[in-house]
């Protein structure tokens, strides 16, 4: 495994939509631990390919273990992840995105989604999002089709500079207190 480089929002690739991975080949298979070792040296909740200069349709995700998080302490590795459903519940919360240091916002997502797509082996997947993860999820999602969390917010008072590097701490912090 080896640390990726997380490109910034200033590079292209951030912009185009991610090629579907038609085979889950050895070189996808690294890719991805190489994605959840970046992911955890940032530190971050999730990291999808084209943050590191690939273009393919992968993310991965994982929330630190909490009872008031469901799904969290699990890794997740989804390939050409898609949409089953999208509850109509939406709800704001406090993201930030390792592409785009120094900031944070506050985005409307759907509150649960389903996602279907492959796993490491290549084995189809179905994976039931409600919260955070589910917020996660989405953020990732957006990337792997070029869309940057800062393009869903319209409102300039709703995203705000931080910290540099406590871009994905903010929103999991602000997660954990309305769950509390």
């Amino acid at each position: 495994m080896a640390l990726r480089k997380i490109i910034t929002s200033e590079n292209p690739i951030l912009r185009r939509k991610a090629k579907k991975a038609t085979k889950i080949m050895p070189e996808l298979r690294a890719l991805a631990d190489d994605m959840v070792e970046t992911m955890h040296a940032a530190p971050g909740v999730g990291l999808a390919a084209p943050q590191v200069a690939e273009s393919v349709r992968l993310f991965v995700a994982e929330l630190e273990a909490s009872e008031e998080n469901p799904g969290s302490g699990k890794t997740y590795i989804i390939f050409n992840p898609e949409y089953v459903w999208k509850s109509d519940e939406f709800v704001d919360g406090v993201e930030g995105c390792l592409s785009i240091p120094g900031y944070a916002g506050e985005v409307t997502r759907h509150h649960k989604v389903v996602v279907k797509g492959l796993d490491k082996s290549g084995k189809r997947i179905r994976i039931e999002a409600e919260g955070w993860l589910a917020r996660v999820f989405q953020h990732e999602m957006d990337h792997l089709d070029g869309v940057l969390f800062t393009d869903r917010i319209s409102d300039p008072d709703k995203i705000w500079p931080i910290k540099e590097g406590e871009e994905e701490q903010v929103g999991a912090e602000r997660a954990a207190v309305r769950a509390a």
